[in-house]
């Protein structure tokens, strides 16, 4: 088949495909089209993470924030810097290594920034708490460094009495020496030594 009509029977599947691929590729609203800017009165009033910790042996970090305002805070969130460090070899695709694995982040909190985490609306005097179960990987003494954030976009931000950014810093140190732990033949649990 040749001639206009031909032309036709093509152009047509072909335009059909433009419009699903513009469907597809986030052709809708912006994320931040529904986020307040404004800022948000918070407290850090738990950080709990062990300075001392072995290689392989899980832990815990948790960080408990609270609205200390009168305005519901549109997406709580958390950024954590140092779950992986630069490597100084030339060697590899990916520079970064991990520090920490997490094992499972907070629960309900996956967003598609990397390492930030959110919890979703904040009332006023309401308190969060985020838990990351994690496995420390790399010895040495590391720093770890976490940003609360009232949305994900930056037009809602968050902020401390008198102004300040609400951030803090942890020194831990992850001993060479794994933790003992053995298989409890009666039971096939695992049973993990101090």
């Amino acid at each position: 088949m040749e001639g206009p009509r031909a032309l036709r029977l093509i152009a047509a599947p072909a335009a059909a495909l433009v419009v699903l691929g513009a469907a597809a590729c986030g052709g809708g609203p912006s994320q931040s089209a529904d986020e307040p800017s404004g800022t948000y009165r918070v407290a850090i009033v738990r950080s709990s993470f062990p300075v001392r910790q072995r290689v392989a042996a899980p832990t815990r970090l948790v960080i408990d924030v609270r609205n200390t305002g009168r305005k519901t805070v549109p997406d709580i969130a958390v950024t954590v810097d140092a779950f992986s460090s630069p490597s100084e070899r030339t060697d590899l695709a990916d520079a970064q290594r991990p520090v920490w694995i997490v094992d499972r982040p907070p629960e309900g909190s996956t967003t598609a920034y990397t390492d930030t985490w959110a919890l979703g609306p904040l009332a006023a005097g309401e308190t969060k708490r985020f838990v990351w179960r994690l496995t420390p990987v790399q010895p040495g003494t590391h720093r770890l460094e976490y940003r609360v954030a009232a949305g994900l976009t930056g037009q809602a931000k968050a902020v401390l009495a008198g102004d300040r950014v609400p951030e803090r810093e942890m020194t831990v140190r992850i001993s060479t020496r794994p933790a003992s732990a053995r298989v409890d033949p009666e039971t096939g649990a695992v049973v993990r030594g101090r």
